[in-house]
């Protein structure tokens, strides 16, 4: 499971050193791609092969299903990790999610996602005083166990 925060930059290349943490979770050979909200998310394969399987039973007569797949399929690139377990961002995903140096890396279950640090403290503290309406409207008393 990828979980946790961590605050790195990106070099005028448009490398970005992945955490350690991350790194084996990931494996050799990861996605990376637009994601919802202006982040970029990254996927291992594994779980990028699995919304693939569930991309492929979506009727392609569907305009939403086309439009998704267009913003979510076309910018996806296969990448890996150099030496010093950096990645390379391509322009266009720097540019779709707004990042220029300072970025927050965050894992999210299933995958990584990449924001820029003042999208994403905005994001966050933007949605601060909801989070207990959010819990209670996804849960719906389904998290009383946990409490």
């Amino acid at each position: 499971m990828l979980m946790g925060e961590y605050n790195h930059n990106i070099d005028d290349k448009g490398r970005l050193i992945i955490p350690a943490k991350f790194r084996e979770e990931l494996g050799p050979e990861f996605i990376i791609t637009k994601g919802l909200e202006n982040c970029l998310f990254i996927y291992p394969i594994n779980n990028w092969n699995k919304i693939i399987n569930k991309l492929k039973t979506l009727p392609f007569t569907k305009r939403d299903a086309r439009t998704f797949m267009r913003f979510f399929l076309a910018s996806a690139n296969n990448s890996e990790l150099d030496k010093q377990g950096r990645i390379n961002i391509s322009n266009n995903l720097l540019e779709y999610a707004g990042i220029k140096k300072e970025c927050v890396i965050i894992g999210v279950l299933d995958r990584l996602e990449i924001w820029d640090k003042a999208i994403y403290e905005e994001t966050i503290t933007s949605n601060y005083d909801s989070f207990s309406d959010i819990a209670e409207n996804l849960f719906e008393g389904d998290f009383d166990d946990f409490a």
